[in-house]
């Protein structure tokens, strides 16, 4: 069974920063393309920022030059660094990873961590 699980939510003022986490486990070979993306209440969920195995990142028109993810194939962690967040940042954020476990290609989603930016 593979697991992802997102952590470092919380609530912080606007112009604050936040570090999010999102470590998979399990049986993994390999994880490919991993993304951050978001769900505010009513809204679409929408994609933050994406970063491949080589370290190859990614990011949505309105995280650009705020937002910044890295990854550790080691720890098979990847971060997402929010500085100068905004009321409108707030939201769920998942974690999804396209990855080979046990020899089979898998798309997994951790169950989410709440950011809340208040102004």
């Amino acid at each position: 069974q593979v697991l992802l699980v997102e952590s470092g939510g919380g609530l912080v003022q606007a112009g604050g920063s936040l570090r999010l986490s999102c470590v998979a486990s399990g049986k993994i070979d390999w994880i490919n393309l991993v993304a951050w993306y978001r769900q505010a209440p009513g809204k679409q969920r929408e994609l933050v920022a994406s970063i491949t195995r080589k370290g190859s990142a990614d990011y949505g028109d309105s995280v650009k030059g705020r937002f910044t993810v890295s990854r550790d194939n080691s720890k098979n962690t990847v971060y997402l660094q929010m500085d100068s967040l905004e009321p409108g940042d707030t939201a769920v954020y998942y974690c999804n990873a396209e990855l080979v476990a046990g020899g089979f290609e898998r798309d997994e989603w951790g169950q989410g961590t709440q950011v809340t930016v208040s102004s």
